[in-house]
């Protein structure tokens, strides 16, 4: 018979997994310093890839540190240590940089791969818990990872170490990419699909241009407006003058509150009828940028304008629901 798990003692157990993991990024976090800046320093200058190398679950660690650089805009890949030595070396090239992590610092697999680096005149940038090892004596920067203890009860299953190595990486890939100037321009390049590619695709991409476009002259009467709205089934059109330069727009809700206050608003001209100064928006903005000044000013529409107010496009809240930024 299958006995029931205690729930309490599987949830303090769960606690002090987190207390340990927190208490030991905390530790971490205080006594980062000179290393790590000299660290950031060496990375922003790499002419070639950041190569990171380690065994086990280190070198797990270093999978994903790898992928985290390489979306943030730094070329980087990783090297199986025990691989390395059977060919894999070759993946190095002058003006990379290696990332060595080893808690212990005496991984043999990675030691037995640094004179071959150091002939290569690759810098070498540790991580390890072993400040005396032999991976810190040969390394040109030591990034201290160590812990006080692992949060496995038996003090041994790398646990503790592990989160404080990912988050050290998380550390040098966030400082990196901001020494280097790193937009929301330059993640959506490296970021083309999915959920968080949809949420990085720009105006340009979904807007409305051309005869798509809704456009009347200001001196347009308002019954010829309303064809021009109804026609292009955007809810609204732009006023523009004879140089596409943007003057106002007419929504359904302008229409609508001038047939409440006027007896014949449709013999009005557009010029007369317009919201002046409507919300407006580059191409190159992203489309979430689009969807945040949507919501902000409980508005349907907005004008894509570049240069001095020539209307580019225009896009409407319904073009962001059918491209899933929302």
């Amino acid at each position: 018979m299958t006995r029931n798990l205690d729930h309490e003692k599987v949830l303090e157990s769960a606690r002090k997994v987190l207390r340990i993991e927190g208490e030991s990024i905390e530790a971490l976090r205080s006594r980062l310093g000179e290393e790590f800046a000299l660290a950031v320093d060496l990375l922003k200058t790499c002419l070639g890839r950041v190569v990171f190398a380690g065994m086990g679950k280190s070198g797990l660690v270093c999978r994903k540190i790898a992928a985290t650089f390489a979306s943030t805009g730094t070329p980087s890949l990783f090297l199986h240590p025990a691989e390395g030595g059977h060919g894999d070396l070759g993946m190095l090239a002058k003006g990379d940089v290696l990332v060595a992590v080893s808690n212990s610092g005496e991984t043999q697999e990675l030691i037995r791969l640094l004179p071959a680096v150091k002939r290569l005149g690759i810098p070498i940038i540790s991580m390890t818990g072993g400040a005396s090892s032999t991976l810190a004596a040969r390394a040109d920067v030591v990034l201290d990872i160590s812990v006080t203890e692992e949060a496995c009860p038996l003090n041994l299953a790398p646990t503790a170490s592990t989160t404080v190595t990912m988050a050290l990486g998380d550390a040098l890939a966030v400082a990196l990419l901001e020494a280097r100037g790193f937009t929301e321009d330059d993640f959506a390049f490296f970021h083309p699909v999915g959920a968080l590619g949809r949420r990085l695709l720009t105006v340009s991409e979904i807007m409305h241009v051309g005869k798509e476009i809704p456009r009347v002259g200001p001196g347009t009467i308002m019954r010829e407006a309303l064809f021009e709205i109804t026609s292009k089934q955007l809810g609204f059109t732009t006023v523009q003058d004879d140089d596409d330069r943007l003057l106002g727009i007419i929504t359904d809700g302008d229409l609508r509150r001038s047939l409440a206050r006027m007896s014949d608003p449709l013999s009005l001209t557009a010029g007369e009828i317009m919201t002046k100064s409507p919300k407006v928006i580059n191409a190159d903005a992203l489309a979430a940028k689009a969807l945040q000044l949507m919501e902000s000013n409980k508005i349907m529409n907005l004008v894509v304008v570049a240069g001095e107010n020539h209307v580019t496009g225009v896009l409407h809240m319904h073009d962001i629901l059918k491209a899933g930024i929302a």
